[in-house]
């Protein structure tokens, strides 16, 4: 049967990566919409390769420019409008949110509200809504499947599992571009060294979120919402090698892990196919070549952006809001070379103290909280 996909972020590291698994069985897809920022060059070659109904764009002017380069018929979008329309709009069953950041909030709730299913890869729209959007996708009878490799890790080792059994999840992080530096050596890293990840092809946000650990951090919170957990049963450790993506323990004490090489293909698959499993592109793991594979405890003096999502998950309510849009700024600053790298986790504190945390009932509040830290966190 054909499934029928929209990908909000087409032109980013998952949503190419959707693509080159749709283009690995196409008889098995089709694309119903594609969804890009500023990338017009490329979106233009996706919507020539794969005929999707609509594309959309940041902005008009762009969605201006790339029309006359478009397949005769395609409906072209541009802005927050034109992104929530493609994404619950046409006869996709399934939406992938690979946006980058809580710029998705309100198409996936959309596409959620239009009863498609959502390929999660956009973490941040259950870190600063997972109340909102967990409660609505149960109401309308909507899977979420992560995408993310840790959650998709922790998904396929609960199949079949009853949650009642389950004593913890521990989800590995690779320890990101500086793993091997102490505190003292972080002081001078540079951008272009910060972008430099050991293991994973990813954009320039994540691998800087990496590298500060507010990535966990921000899985953490996911992980909460996803599968009903306490924080306390939630734990993180440093896996160099990334073979191991996640694993779960048992109250028995058994422990049921994922494995494989680092190639998002395989969990985006996953998700796009599941229950099934469909055969991959991808390499095969060979552990007798791979050899030893190497853990470290998590330190979260280490990483204080780690801590601070912990601690942002415990109280609720608006902090983890307040976590994600700080962290978002802070990170974009760093990248324009306006503050250094430690000055990350120093806006993230900064901006969490300052903040009174309250309700936050409805996508409006939400997004005023939203705006308020991102001004806190420009001018701290």
């Amino acid at each position: 049967m054909t499934k029928k996909l929209t990908i909000l972020g087409s032109t980013g590291s998952i949503g190419t990566q959707t693509l080159d698994v749709v283009a690995n069985e196409p008889d098995r897809y089709e694309i119903q919409g594609l969804a890009a920022g500023n990338n017009a060059a490329l979106l233009i070659e996706q919507a020539n390769r794969f005929r999707p109904r609509s594309v959309c764009l940041s902005t008009k002017a762009l969605a201006e420019e790339a029309a006359p380069h478009l397949p005769a018929g395609t409906q072209v979008l541009y802005g927050e409008e034109g992104l929530v329309q493609i994404a619950a709009d046409n006869d996709a069953d399934t939406v992938v949110t690979a946006i980058v950041g809580s710029r998705g909030l309100k198409a996936t709730l959309a596409a959620i509200e239009a009863g498609k299913h959502i390929g999660l890869a956009n973490k941040e729209t259950l870190v600063t809504a997972g109340h909102l959007v967990m409660k609505r996708a149960a109401e309308k009878g909507v899977s979420i499947l992560p995408i993310d490799s840790e959650h998709s890790a922790i998904f396929q080792c609960l199949n079949g599992e009853t949650l009642s059994a389950l004593k913890g999840i521990t989800l590995t992080a690779s320890g990101g571009s500086f793993r091997d530096l102490s505190r003292d050596q972080l002081a001078g890293v540079t951008v272009e060294q910060a972008l430099s990840h050991p293991n994973w092809s990813m954009g320039a946000k994540i691998t800087i979120d990496s590298a500060t650990m507010a990535n966990k951090g921000l899985e953490v919170i996911e992980a909460h919402w996803l599968f009903g957990l306490d924080y306390e049963d939630i734990h993180v450790l440093i896996h160099p090698e990334s073979i191991i993506h996640s694993y779960v323990e048992f109250v028995d004490h058994s422990i049921i892990a994922q494995l494989g090489l680092p190639d998002m293909r395989v969990p985006i698959q996953y998700a796009l196919t599941y229950p099934d499993r469909r055969p991959s592109p991808t390499p095969s793991l060979n552990l007798a070549k791979q050899g030893a594979l190497h853990f470290r405890e998590m330190d979260l003096n280490r990483y204080p952006c780690l801590r601070m999502a912990y601690e942002s998950g415990r109280i609720g309510r608006s902090a983890t809001t307040v976590y994600n849009a700080a962290n978002e700024v802070a990170v974009a600053r760093f990248l324009e070379g306006a503050i250094t790298f430690l000055d990350i986790e120093r806006v993230i504190a900064n901006v969490l103290e300052r903040h009174s945390v309250t309700a936050v009932p409805d996508v409006a509040a939400i997004m005023e909280i939203d705006a308020w830290a991102r001004i806190e966190a420009a001018a701290v």
